[in-house]
């Protein structure tokens, strides 16, 4: 049985820039996205469905991102 939402909301939370310059890497920032998550629970909003995307960053590095889709 799948929620009926009337609404979506899409939020994207990536690595920061400055970590992946000068260490090559950089961890997801897990504290960032609880707290996002937190925020918009309280707002009604439920998470519906994450993915995570890797794209190129300044031609060289690759950058992740959480891309989260919320419904209410």
């Amino acid at each position: 049985m799948s929620a009926a939402y009337k609404e979506y909301k899409v939020v994207r939370v990536s690595q920061t820039g400055i970590g992946i310059l000068i260490l090559g890497a950089s961890a997801m920032p897990i504290n960032k996205v609880e707290t996002l998550l937190n925020q918009e629970a309280l707002n009604g909003w439920s998470m519906v469905f994450q993915v995570v995307e890797v794209s190129r960053y300044m031609l060289f590095w690759k950058r992740q991102s959480v891309i989260v889709t919320l419904g209410r």
